[in-house]
C-alpha cells in the first residue's frame, strides 16, 4: 500500500472506507512529510497541528460508523495565506498584518471544515497576493519541489508547492490572474478557477481584485478539484461525461513568446483532444483577446491596494485605531510602487478597465457562439529562479514582468471557468495546458479536463524518481 501522503483525496477516503487506514493517520503522514520537505520549500507559513489531530479524529469516528459527511471528510488540506482560518495567522505576505490571528472562518474555508476537510496549515504568497512569484520579507521565498531553485510561481506558489511535494492531497487558494492555473502548470498539477460567482467570499479580507479573484482548488486530478469546488460553492457541481465538443485551439495571443517546449506540448494536446473525437480548430488570425487586458488588469489591483490602504484604520485585521493610517514602510517595494501607482489614479483610469472587459465579454460570446471550449497554454513559460519575479526572456525574446502570464487574465476579467492540466515534461520539469469554457458551464469543463486526465495520465512527482527535497 502506498503512503498515505502519497494518494489523492479520493484515494484516501476510498482507503478510510475499507478501514485500511484512518484521516489520523493520513494526516500524521502528511504532517511527517511536512517536517521532511519544508526546509527545503518553504511552502507554509503556519501549522495547526492540534486543531487538525482533532478534526482528523471526529472524522475518524464518522467514517468508523459509516457516516462520513462526503468526499472530503477526513482529507488533510491547506489554505492560502490571504484566506482566514478561525485560530490561524492571516498576514496576506504583508508586514502589516503580522501577528494578526483570525477569529473566524472566510465562508469557502467554513464550508470545506463543514464537509469535513482537516484543514492543517496556511500556504504562502507574495504580498498582497499581487506577484506571479511567491516571496515575501516576512515569510521568505518559497521553492518548487521540482527543483528547489526554481520558483514555483505565484501568487498560490505555497499551496502549489505543498500539493506537489505530497504535503497534503488538496489546496485552497485564489485566482485574480492566472494565481491558481499558473503555479498549477509550474507544479504538475490541476488548478481550477470557477466562474465568477459560483464561490462566494465572504467574512474575509478586503477585495482588492473585487469578484475577479475567485477561490478554487488545487490537487494531483480533476475529481479531486471537483470535489473541493462543490463544497466551497455549497452547491453540487457533477461532471458527466463529455459529449463531442468543439474546441478553438489558440497556441499563442498576439506576438507573446511562448517556450518552444510548452507550445510542442500544447499542440500535442490539441491532437489529444481531436484523437479523442472533439473537432480541434486552430485559430488563423492573431488573437489579441488578452493585449489590452494584461496591460490594465495592474490598474485594477493597484487601485484596490490604495482604496484598502487609505481606508485601513477600518479593518480589523490591522489593528489600527482610528484615524491612524498604516505605516506603508513596513510594505515591500513592488507593494509601497504599486500602492502610489494607485494613488495616481482618476475614475477613468479605472473605467478604462471596465471597459475593456465589457469588450472582452462581447469577443467571447462571439468565440462561444462558435466553440464549446477554448485551449491555450496555461503559462508562456517555465519555471523561472525562485529568487527573481519573473523571467527576463521567453524563447530568446526580452519580456516584461507579465510575459509569462499572458494566457490567464483574461478568463478573469471575464469571469470564464478556467483549468489547467498538466501535460508534459519540458527541460525535466512540468508544463500544462489551459481549458476555458463560457461562463456558467464549470461541470462541462471538469468533465472535459477528466477525460483528457483519464486518456493521457500524469504521474505524481515522486514517480519520477522523486523522494525528498531535502
Amino acid at each position: 500500500m502506498n503512503e498515505p501522503w502519497r494518494l489523492s483525496a479520493a484515494q484516501l477516503t476510498a482507503g478510510y472506507a475499507k478501514q485500511l487506514f484512518t484521516p489520523l493517520d493520513a494526516l500524521q503522514a502528511c504532517l511527517a512529510r511536512t517536517e521532511a520537505c519544508e526546509p527545503s520549500l518553504n511552502a507554509f507559513v503556519a501549522l495547526d497541528r492540534e486543531g487538525a489531530r482533532r478534526a482528523a479524529a471526529s472524522s475518524a469516528a464518522r467514517w468508523a460508523t459509516g457516516r462520513p459527511l462526503g468526499p472530503l471528510d477526513g482529507v488533510p488540506m491547506s489554505v492560502k495565506d490571504n484566506m482566514h482560518v478561525a485560530g490561524l495567522p492571516t498576514s496576506w505576505g504583508s508586514r502589516l498584518l503580522q501577528g494578526f490571528v483570525a477569529s473566524h472562518d472566510e465562508l469557502p474555508v467554513a464550508r470545506l471544515r463543514a464537509a469535513g476537510a482537516v484543514l492543517f496549515g496556511k500556504s504562502n504568497l507574495p504580498e498582497f497576493a499581487m506577484q506571479g512569484y511567491t516571496s515575501n520579507a516576512l515569510h521568505g521565498t518559497t521553492r518548487n519541489p521540482w527543483d528547489t531553485a526554481l520558483t514555483p510561481g505565484g501568487s498560490s506558489g505555497g499551496a502549489a508547492a505543498a500539493v506537489a511535494a505530497g504535503l497534503g492531497p488538496l489546496a485552497l487558494a485564489t485566482d485574480g490572474g492566472g494565481s491558481i492555473r499558473r503555479p498549477a502548470s509550474h507544479c504538475g498539477l490541476v488548478g481550477f478557477k470557477p466562474s465568477r460567482g459560483l464561490v462566494r467570499r465572504e467574512r474575509g479580507l478586503p477585495e482588492i481584485f473585487l469578484d475577479y479573484e475567485v477561490a478554487g482548488g488545487i490537487g494531483r486530478c480533476v475529481k479531486d478539484v471537483q470535489h473541493l469546488t462543490a463544497a466551497i460553492a455549497g452547491s453540487r457541481l457533477e461532471a458527466g461525461r463529455p459529449t463531442p465538443s468543439r474546441i478553438l485551439f489558440v497556441p499563442r495571443f498576439g506576438t507573446h513568446a511562448v517556450d518552444p517546449n510548452i507550445a510542442a506540448s500544447v499542440r500535442r494536446a490539441a491532437e489529444g483532444f481531436a484523437a479523442l473525437g472533439h473537432a480541434v480548430d486552430e485559430a488563423q488570425q492573431q488573437v489579441n483577446w488578452s493585449e489590452a487586458i494584461n496591460a490594465l488588469w495592474p490598474t485594477l489591483s493597484n487601485a484596490g491596494l490604495a482604496w484598502m490602504l487609505q481606508r485601513a484604520w477600518q479593518w480589523p485585521e490591522f489593528g489600527l485605531p482610528e484615524g491612524v493610517h498604516p505605516d506603508l514602510s513596513r510594505c515591500g517595494a513592488v507593494a509601497q510602487a504599486n500602492f502610489n501607482a494607485g494613488l495616481k489614479l482618476d475614475a477613468s483610469g479605472l473605467f478604462d478597465v471596465l471597459a475593456e472587459v465589457r469588450e472582452l465579454e462581447r469577443q467571447m460570446e462571439v468565440v462561444f457562439a462558435r466553440y464549446d471550449f477554448i485551449l491555450t497554454p496555461a503559462t508562456a513559460a517555465l519555471p523561472w529562479p525562485c529568487e527573481q519575479s519573473h523571467p527576463e526572456r521567453i524563447a530568446d525574446a526580452e519580456v516584461g514582468p507579465r510575459g509569462h502570464a499572458v494566457f490567464t487574465a483574461f478568463a478573469n476579467a471575464a469571469g470564464l471557468p478556467a483549468i489547467a492540466l498538466p501535460s508534459a515534461h519540458a527541460e525535466g520539469l512540468p508544463t500544462g495546458i489551459q481549458l476555458v469554457a463560457s461562463a456558467g458551464h464549470d461541470a462541462e469543463l471538469l468533465a472535459l479536463a477528466m477525460q483528457y486526465e483519464e486518456a493521457f495520465p500524469w504521474p505524481a512527482l515522486w514517480d519520477e524518481g522523486f523522494h525528498s527535497t531535502g
